[in-house]
């Protein structure tokens, strides 16, 4: 069965939409009702509001997108999600456990745009097993060239950065859309670090169509499976049948 309605506006924006709800086996054939649908030439883009598939190719509306966005945190395991996409990886994936670091990433790129500072030792505070704090473990070793520490905490927390010179920089999450930026011999900053909604998210992801190579790096660094650049942006359709798990 097949359910499905036209929006104009509203909660998604100066936008038309068409919002189809597919029950049964029509699902597993998701992108013959939705192919007809596209306009020639227009980027296609899909997101999975869900645990993904362990492999992208799985899913047929993987396959036709150029970019593909996902959200590993959905998943029961996520520090093993994020192995499965470094595994699975083709240019045009993202996942939103990188889009979160956005604000991270800005600000620590702004505290260390004074001359060219040599970073000497980085340690990032947050779980082990949460993709973000992994992510961000990658990026700062690839960025920086040198090996990242985590000190185990609950959710990603702190950075920790000793340059060559002594200087000190810490950047710590206050948890209320703010983070203080510390650096030694200047008076402490208060600086926004807002958790976003999951539509401003999404709507960073489509803004560029275009590979994410910081994304990539990242995955690489955070994960230790190299070459993810060098693989085609293409996949083929791997037809998988859920009944077949029950037989």
């Amino acid at each position: 069965r097949l359910d499905a309605e036209i929006i104009v506006g509203g909660r998604l924006g100066p936008c038309e939409a068409v919002v189809m709800r597919m029950h049964g086996r029509l699902a597993l054939h998701a992108e013959s009702v939705v192919m007809p649908l596209l306009a020639p030439d227009v980027p296609v883009v899909t997101w999975w509001h869900g645990p993904p598939p362990d492999k992208l190719a799985f899913d047929p509306l993987g396959v036709v997108a150029e970019r593909r966005v996902t959200d590993i945190t959905q998943c029961a395991d996520p520090g093993a999600a994020l192995l499965l996409r470094a595994e699975d990886y083709a240019p045009g994936d993202t996942d939103l456990a990188w889009t979160r670091l956005t604000g991270w990433r800005t600000l620590l790129a702004g505290a260390l745009d004074t001359g060219n500072p040599e970073v000497v030792e980085v340690t990032v505070t947050g779980s082990a097993y949460e993709p973000t704090t992994a992510l961000m473990r990658g990026w700062l070793t690839e960025r920086l060239g040198i090996p990242t520490t985590i000190s185990i905490a609950g959710t990603l927390s702190k950075v920790d950065m000793l340059l060559a010179d002594g200087v000190r920089i810490n950047l710590r999450d206050q948890g209320d859309g703010t983070a203080i930026l510390s650096r030694t011999g200047v008076r402490d900053r208060v600086l926004p670090l807002v958790k976003r909604r999951l539509g401003e998210e999404l709507a960073e992801e489509l803004r560029r169509l275009d590979p994410d190579q910081p994304y990539c790096s990242a995955l690489e660094s955070a994960t230790g499976i190299q070459g993810l650049n060098e693989r085609p942006p293409t996949r083929s359709h791997i037809w998988q049948d859920p009944a077949w798990a029950n037989t």
